[in-house]
C-alpha cells in the first residue's frame, strides 16, 4: 500500500480536492480534523492548562480554540509546543487507521504542515495543493469569519508555496481557473500504477 501525504497552505483548497480523492475511492485520513478532536479532549486540556495557563480553557474545561490560536500563531515557540503536544497522538491514530486499508492501492493523510515538520519524509509520495495568495486570503476569511490580518498571521507560520512545489511528486493548482478534476485523475491513475509497480518490481 502506497502511503501519500496531501498538503498544501492555509486556504489553498486541501479538503476540496481531499473529497474528491474520495469519490474515485481513495480513503483519506484528515489529520488536521483529528487533531481538533484531540485538542477538545481532557488529557490535552490539563496539558494546555499546565503550558500556557487557564485562561486559555473555558467553563467546561476545554481549550478555548479561538484564543489559543491567535497566541499560538504569534509565537513560533508556542505553536511549536501546541503542535509536539498533538502531533504524535495523531500519527499512532493515522497508522492504526492505515492498517485497516492494508488492501487498499493507496491512502492519503491531509495534513498542512507536512514540509514544516519534515513529516513529507515518512509518505512514498506527495500531493501539494496551490493557490495563488489573494485567493487563499478570501477563502479564509470567509470560512473561519476572521479578518485578513489573522490570515496573514496564520500563513507567516508556513512555508512559502515556492520552498515546497520542488519538493512534491505532484502539484495541484486550485486557483479556480484550471479544472482540478482532471488533474486529480491524472495523479490517481499515476499512483495506483505506482503501487503495482510496487507490488511487482519485475513487470
Amino acid at each position: 500500500m502506497v502511503r501519500v501525504g496531501l498538503t498544501g497552505n492555509i486556504g489553498s483548497g486541501k479538503t476540496t480536492i481531499c473529497r474528491l480523492f474520495e469519490t474515485l475511492g481513495a480513503p483519506v485520513y484528515f489529520a488536521d480534523e483529528k487533531g481538533k478532536q484531540y485538542l477538545e479532549t481532557a488529557e490535552v486540556a490539563k496539558e494546555i492548562e499546565a503550558r500556557f495557563g487557564r485562561e486559555y480553557l473555558g467553563k467546561d474545561g476545554l481549550p478555548i480554540r479561538r484564543k489559543l490560536a491567535e497566541l499560538v500563531f504569534s509565537d513560533k515557540e508556542k505553536l511549536h509546543e501546541l503542535n509536539a503536544l498533538i502531533h504524535p497522538k495523531v500519527q499512532m491514530d493515522f497508522e492504526k487507521w492505515a492498517a485497516t486499508h492494508n488492501e487498499q492501492r493507496y491512502v492519503i493523510m491531509e495534513a498542512a504542515i507536512l514540509f514544516e515538520t519534515a513529516r513529507y519524509k515518512d509518505f512514498d509520495k506527495i500531493i501539494l495543493v496551490t493557490a495563488p495568495e489573494e485567493i487563499r486570503i478570501q477563502r479564509v476569511c470567509k470560512r473561519d469569519n476572521v479578518s485578513e490580518k489573522d490570515v496573514v498571521a496564520r500563513m507567516k507560520n508556513q512555508w512559502d508555496e515556492k520552498r515546497k512545489i520542488p519538493l512534491a511528486d505532484f502539484v495541484i493548482q486550485n486557483d479556480e481557473k484550471e479544472l482540478v478534476m482532471p488533474q486529480i485523475k491524472k495523479i490517481h491513475k499515476k499512483l495506483i500504477d505506482f503501487s503495482a509497480a510496487q507490488k511487482n518490481p519485475s513487470s
